[in-house]
This record gives structure tokens, C-alpha cells and sequence, in this order.
């Protein structure tokens, strides 16, 4: 059974970090890109971030470049979000999401995924 489980969300204050992780399990994660969105109630999911199977590809939405890093442990099935400078607009449930490809194709689209984790929150406030 194909499982994401992401951890690591919680309250922050701004100029905060925070690092989420999103451990796989029921497949081979090293075969997948793996993608990071993030949701606030009453909007759409959005993408965050994506890490093709190889890291030789790490693609980031224009509003969290230059803060957030993402990589992956292969040995352990974990992708890492690491959020640096957090502002209270980055306030959201973060998902992780596998690719239904080893790259990040239109990453930041849901369509290009298969399976979820259930989310973690972040909150950014003073």
C-alpha cells in the first residue's frame, strides 16, 4: 500500500524555520519525483516545490525561491522541505505528493500526482 506521511509542521514565528519531511512507503521512492504543495482554506492547491528520483532536478515556485530547499534521502524514503524566513503568508496545510513520473513535469499541477499524504499544518504568526 502506497503511504506519504509528512511531519515537522507547526507554529513559527516570522523569520522562523521550520524543515518538513514526507516519508514513502509501498513503493520504491527513488523511482518517482516527489512534489510539495501547500493549501489555505478556500483556495486551490498550490505547488511549492518538486525533486526529481535522481536530485538532478529541484524545481521551486517563484515565492518561496531563495527560502525553501528540497532533497530527498533515498536510503530512508524521505524528501525534506527545508523553510528558512518563513512570513505569515507561507500559513498553510503542506502536503507531499509523488509524481506519476521519476521527473517533475508540470510540477506544479495535481494532475501529475498520484498519491498524498494527509498534510501538516504550518502557521506563521507573531
Amino acid at each position: 500500500q502506497v503511504q506519504l506521511v509528512e511531519s515537522g509542521g507547526g507554529p513559527v514565528q516570522p523569520g522562523g524555520s521550520l524543515r518538513l519531511s514526507c516519508t514513502a512507503s509501498g513503493f520504491t521512492s527513488e523511482n518517482f519525483g516527489i512534489g510539495w504543495f501547500r493549501q489555505v482554506p478556500g483556495n486551490e492547491r498550490e505547488g511549492v516545490s518538486c525533486i526529481s528520483n535522481t536530485d538532478d532536478t529541484r524545481i521551486y515556485a517563484g515565492f518561496v525561491k531563495g527560502r525553501f530547499t528540497i532533497s530527498r534521502d533515498n536510503a530512508k524514503n524521505t524528501v525534506y522541505l527545508q523553510m528558512n524566513n518563513l512570513r505569515p503568508e507561507d500559513t498553510a496545510v503542506y502536503y507531499c505528493a509523488r509524481h506519476r513520473n521519476h521527473y517533475c513535469a508540470g510540477y506544479g499541477s495535481v494532475t501529475f500526482y498520484d498519491y498524498w499524504g494527509q498534510g501538516t499544518q504550518v502557521t506563521v504568526s507573531s
